[in-house]
């Protein structure tokens, strides 16, 4: 094949599984405790750490996990509609493999590919028992004189950019060519895939010597095309050369000796263990060790590890070598230092400056946004309070529309949510009072603030991007999460749900937060034909109401108590 590495001739390992691409990327431990490769029980410290092995044969997948599975499913069957939308002129251009078992899926999609098939959907290609791969593609595209791999995932793959590098296909054909809108926003775990898939395709005989593959992302507006074949870097530049299939097949050699057990991996604490099925097990043997991945982020521990300091408590003390806070990644050795000393203290929260502050106004409206995954923004909780008018009713006003989303009805609901909180605002200023309006954490409302004026423009009561633009940079827009952050290092982190608390705050709603109001959410808006149902509105509406009075209540305790409540800094050692 022009310009294709032959897939080489991997001698067979002993208790290999087949791999899936989702095994190529993420935690090696992960992949080891999926394969069954560690049975041993865990031991630390010469003490072996209680651990209930029926309770992790099978462990049970996080909600939030389940959730994003979910949604990345629905988003595939949509992609696949409107791919068949496409060609319904010419209906035997698509074919939806079908079938009850891998293997006959897998031998419907070979039938489709020796039938030339334009394009053949839900493709599950026959397994490599030799190189120990297995895998499926949303789609497969037939390209000169064989098939190239198209994914489809939830996440974007581009961004905008007006002198672009990206090699884009119109949605439903191929015809690469140099977008110039468009840059490729870099994943390698998207990479991994269609190059596991190619791989695929050769063992099976039908790949195209193209070189290609495909890349459908969360916008669904076009096909990001990657080039396979090897490529030197660009001229003038320090650019490594590439050979992407060269660094699957080194990963995949990697990933198999992981699976079989004949390399050895250990836990650490990254942000995959958020909703890892393992971290039942793994969390308590990380604790028992004091391992200092429990403080650090990844970078940051690979770093420590290689000074020597593999604990939190060789972290607390402090003796790092100047070479190693001079290439400390993503933050501050001293910042990490106190995070340490807190964590061995069970402090929640440490003060790094003598007197925390936070902007305050005359009249302050605190606001909290509700969206759904990448469909929109269905709510915004509002909570007015006027400082100089004690007989003004602290009251929560939501704005929401409760059609299922995409909905232009969404359109109403922020006109009038920007309308009336310009209103409040514009009313204070007229009255010589001053204004601030409070969020914990802007980029989502931001994002949607912006992305809501851009995809309604000029509708009723519509803001323009301009006047978005000068709201939210103005010092009438607060973060809360920033004044978090410039006052007190969080070891527990800086979520509202993990600092509110400190201040006194509790949600009334015991299973509050973002993953279950997903859930809560496709209930009330009765999803892909449920009945709506309206007590989970409601539920909705009194952890929406919560979250902005945790705001209230966190950046009024940040500008009074929180000096006198939260030890500062230099008050902990070693």
């Amino acid at each position: 094949m022009d310009g294709l590495v032959t897939a080489p001739g991997v001698p067979a390992l002993p208790r290999v599984p087949l791999l899936t691409a989702r095994d190529l990327a993420g935690c090696e431990h992960r992949l080891a405790l999926d394969a069954g490769a560690v049975e041993e029980p865990v031991v630390v410290n010469g003490l072996v750490v209680e651990v209930d092995v029926d309770d992790i044969e099978i462990p049970v997948e996080d909600p939030s996990a389940t959730r994003r599975k979910e949604a990345a499913a629905l988003h595939r069957r949509r992609v696949a509609q409107t791919i068949r939308e496409l060609h319904a002129d010419t209906p035997d251009a698509v074919v939806t493999v079908d079938g009850d078992t891998a293997g006959r899926r897998a031998a419907a999609t070979l039938a489709a590919c020796e039938r030339g098939v334009p394009w053949i959907l839900e493709a599950v290609l026959p397994d490599d028992r030799v190189a120990g791969r297995r895998g499926s593609s949303e789609a497969l595209v037939h390209v000169g004189d064989g098939y190239v791999p198209v994914i489809v995932v939830n996440h974007r793959i581009t961004v905008s950019d007006t002198d672009g590098t990206a090699v884009t296909t119109p949605l439903g054909s191929w015809a690469p060519a140099r977008d110039l809108t468009r840059s490729v926003r870099r994943h390698r775990r998207d990479v991994l895939r269609v190059a596991h898939l190619t791989r695929l395709l050769q063992h099976a005989g039908v790949a195209s010597s193209a070189g290609t593959a495909g890349v459908i992302g969360l916008d669904a507006d076009c096909i990001l095309v990657h080039d396979l074949r090897p490529a030197v870097g660009a001229q003038g530049t320090d650019e490594p050369a590439r050979d992407p299939l060269a660094d699957y097949d080194a990963t995949l050699a990697v990933r198999r000796e992981i699976a079989a057990g004949t390399v050895t991996t250990a836990p650490s604490r990254i942000g995959e263990c958020r909703s890892c099925r393992w971290w039942a097990r793994c969390g308590p043997e990380l604790d028992a060790a004091h391992d200092v991945s429990l403080v650090v982020t990844g970078s940051q521990t690979s770093v420590l590890r290689a000074a020597g300091i593999t604990t939190v408590d060789d972290l607390a003390r402090g003796d790092v070598p100047p070479e190693v806070a001079a290439e400390f990644p993503g933050g501050d050795l001293s910042d990490a230092v106190t995070v340490a000393r807190a964590w061995l203290a069970d402090v929640p929260l440490v003060r790094r400056v003598e007197r925390p502050t936070v902007a305050r106004a005359d009249v302050e409206v605190d606001v909290d946004m509700e969206s759904h995954g990448e469909d929109g923004a269905y709510l915004w909780g509002t909570l007015l309070t006027d400082r100089t008018d004690p007989t003004v009713p602290v009251e929560y006003r939501p704005f929401a529309t409760w059609d299922p989303l995409p909905t232009t009805d969404e359109a109403r609901s922020f006109a009038e949510f920007w309308g009336w909180l310009i209103g409040r605002r514009d009313t204070a200023v007229a009255a010589g009072k001053t204004f601030a309006a409070y969020c914990y954490s802007q980029s989502a409302e931001n994002r949607w603030l912006l992305g809501s004026a851009k995809r309604f423009a000029g509708m009723p009561g519509i803001p323009t991007v301009e006047a978005v633009t000068a709201f939210i940079t103005s010092s009438e827009w607060v973060d809360v999460y920033e004044a978090v952050g410039a006052s007190f290092i969080c070891p527990q982190g800086k979520g509202l749900k993990r600092i509110a608390p400190v201040a006194g705050f509790s949600w009334r709603d015991p299973e509050a937060g973002g993953e279950a109001s997903m859930e809560w959410y496709r209930v009330a808006v009765g999803f892909e034909g449920t009945v709506p149902d309206v007590a989970s509105r409601e539920r909705i509406l009194r952890y929406n109401e919560d979250d902005v009075w945790a705001t209230k209540v966190l950046r009024e305790w940040i500008d009074g108590r929180a000096a006198q409540d939260i030890p500062h800094r230099d008050d902990l050692q070693p």
